[in-house]
């Protein structure tokens, strides 16, 4: 059986204040490196044959004191790289739905039916983040991986790994640096772990 050990990266500013990322490199504030930290030392000691991350600083920075936990080097991969907002990247959601009233409302309640203005759509996300984590369990078969990705990313991939639509897109909780496992055998994928972030309890209630 292979595992693919999907792990949300760490607390940004723009996570804290509410600020739509997507592609754009926001850095992990002071909190989110302490999460990083705190997802680095819930997974050692685990058997993991290699770390992979979204080429973005926030996935990167979580992936890495992950990596060192457990004796790798991060590998960069281009298809679990955030969602691409477009015109709505760095805008708050109380903007977005002042400009694009009817699209964020689409946004809200059909998610899967809408295409970011110059930007993608989660058919887009699910058709890319997929074929990146089935070619990271075809070179890792029977064995375990960990992804550090971005909330869209995440929740389409469990929805892909479930056999569930992207209109269950908001119903899958993807928190900053929780941890979910995906077993897969034979190409038929069951969930072991969704949206854990009990190793953040440790942490002061001012920093999560």
């Amino acid at each position: 059986m292979t595992r693919v050990i999907l792990v949300r990266h760490g607390e940004t500013e723009w996570n804290r204040v509410e600020r739509l990322r997507g592609r754009m490199d926001v850095e992990l504030n002071e909190t989110g490196h302490d999460q990083a930290q705190a997802v680095a030392e819930r997974l050692r000691g685990w058997t993991i044959d290699a770390v992979y991350s979204s080429p973005l600083k926030r996935a990167l920075h979580t992936a890495q004191p992950i990596a060192e936990a457990c004796k790798h080097e991060v590998r960069p991969l281009q298809g679990i790289v955030d969602v691409d907002y477009g015109q709505w990247a760095g805008h708050s959601p109380q903007e977005v739905a002042d400009k694009y009233p009817d699209l964020y409302q689409t946004w809200i309640q059909a998610p899967y039916l809408v295409e970011f203005p110059g930007g993608e759509s989660l058919a887009q996300v699910r058709d890319r983040a997929w074929d990146a984590m089935q070619g990271v369990c075809a070179r890792h078969s029977e064995r375990a991986v960990v992804l550090v990705s971005h909330v869209v990313v995440n929740r389409v991939l469990v929805c892909t790994a479930l056999g569930l639509v992207n209109s269950c897109f908001w119903k899958i909780a993807q928190d900053n640096a929780a941890i979910s496992v995906l077993e897969c055998q034979q190409g038929e994928y069951r969930l072991l772990l969704l949206n854990d972030t009990c190793h953040l309890a440790g942490l002061s209630a001012a920093q999560v």
